[in-house]
C-alpha cells in the first residue's frame, strides 16, 4: 500500500537549508520514493493550521518509507534540516 511522508518545516537559514534541499532527491530515489509536493504556494481554506513549507513525498509502501527515512543517507541529510530548520513529519498509509 502506497505512503507518504508529509512535511511542515519552517526554514530558519534558508542559505544553508538548499543544502538539504539539494541532497535529498539522491536519498529518496533508492526507495521509489516521488516528490508530490515540494515547497509552492498553498492557502489554509479551513482551520487554523499555518503551514510554512509544505513537503509531501510518496513511497511505495510504508515500509520504504521507513527505510528512507532510517538511511544513513537520509540522516546525513537530515541533521542539516535540523540545523537550519524546525519542523513536523507524519507518515501516512494511502488507500490502496
Amino acid at each position: 500500500m502506497t505512503a507518504y511522508v508529509i512535511a511542515d518545516i519552517d526554514v530558519h537559514d534558508a542559505e544553508a537549508y538548499r543544502e538539504y534541499v539539494a541532497l535529498v532527491p539522491g536519498t529518496v530515489e533508492p526507495f521509489g520514493g516521488r516528490f508530490v509536493i515540494r515547497g509552492g504556494e498553498h492557502e489554509t481554506l479551513e482551520g487554523e493550521w499555518r503551514p510554512q513549507r509544505l513537503v509531501m513525498i510518496e513511497f511505495p509502501s510504508a515500509d520504504h518509507a521507513r527505510r528512507w527515512y532510517e538511511s544513513p543517507a537520509y540522516i546525513a541529510a537530515m541533521a542539516i534540516r535540523h540545523r537550519t530548520s524546525t519542523g513536523s513529519l507524519v507518515m501516512v498509509e494511502g488507500v490502496g
